[in-house]
C-alpha cells in the first residue's frame, strides 16, 4: 500500500483546517504501518502493554465509530455495534489483535474513516451536536478530540515502528 499524505494548509477556514489535520493524522497512522508484515503489525510494545500497530488501527476504528456514528450520528449501539468492543472484552481492539485479520482491520478502519468524513460533510456546521452519556458534544469538539487522539497514538506508532524495524520519522 502506498500512503499519500498531504500536509495541512497554513491558512484555511476552520472546518477545512480541522478536516486537513484529521486526515493528516489518519494518513500518518497508515504510513507508520506501511510495508510491514501481519506479524510485524501484531508485534506488541513492551510487556505488559497489549499495544501493537494493528491494535492501534483497530482502536482508531473504534474511536471513529464512537464519535462520528454513535455520538454525532445519534445511532444506537444495538443497531450500529462497535467493530471490536464487547461488554465481555472492552479492550478487544488491542487484546484480540494477535489473531486478527490485517486486511479486515484496515478495511474496517478505512470504512469508519470514510463514514466519519461523510458525516462531517453532511453536518450543517461545526456547531452540530451529538449526545453521549447525557452530555452534548459539538462537532468542533469531536474533531479536535479525534485530532489529539490520533496525534497521541501516532506517537505510540512512532515508537512501535522504530522497535520493529528501526524506521523513524514521517
Amino acid at each position: 500500500m502506498t500512503v499519500e499524505r498531504t500536509n495541512p494548509p497554513l491558512m484555511a477556514q476552520e472546518q477545512q483546517m480541522l478536516n486537513a489535520f484529521l486526515d493528516f493524522y489518519r494518513d500518518t497512522l497508515a504510513l507508520k504501518c506501511d510495508g510491514l508484515t501481519g506479524d510485524q503489525l501484531r508485534e506488541r510494545a513492551v510487556p505488559p502493554s497489549s499495544m501493537s500497530l494493528l491494535g492501534l488501527v483497530r482502536h482508531m476504528a473504534e474511536g471513529e465509530h464512537q464519535w462520528f456514528t454513535l455520538v454525532l450520528g445519534g445511532e444506537q449501539e444495538e443497531q450500529a455495534p462497535y467493530p471490536y468492543y464487547t461488554d465481555d472484552n472492552p479492550d478487544a481492539d488491542f487484546d484480540d489483535a494477535d489473531g486478527a485479520d490485517v486486511a479486515e482491520a484496515f478495511e474496517t478502519w478505512r470504512a469508519e474513516c470514510a463514514d466519519a468524513q461523510a458525516r462531517v460533510a453532511a453536518a450543517p456546521s461545526l456547531d452540530a451536536t451529538g449526545i453521549q452519556d447525557g452530555k452534548e458534544f459539538s462537532l468542533r469538539w469531536i474533531m479536535i478530540h479525534m485530532i489529539e487522539e490520533y496525534a497521541r497514538h501516532c506517537g505510540h506508532a512512532d515508537l512501535l515502528r522504530e522497535r520493529i524495524d528501526g524506521a523513524v520519522g514521517a
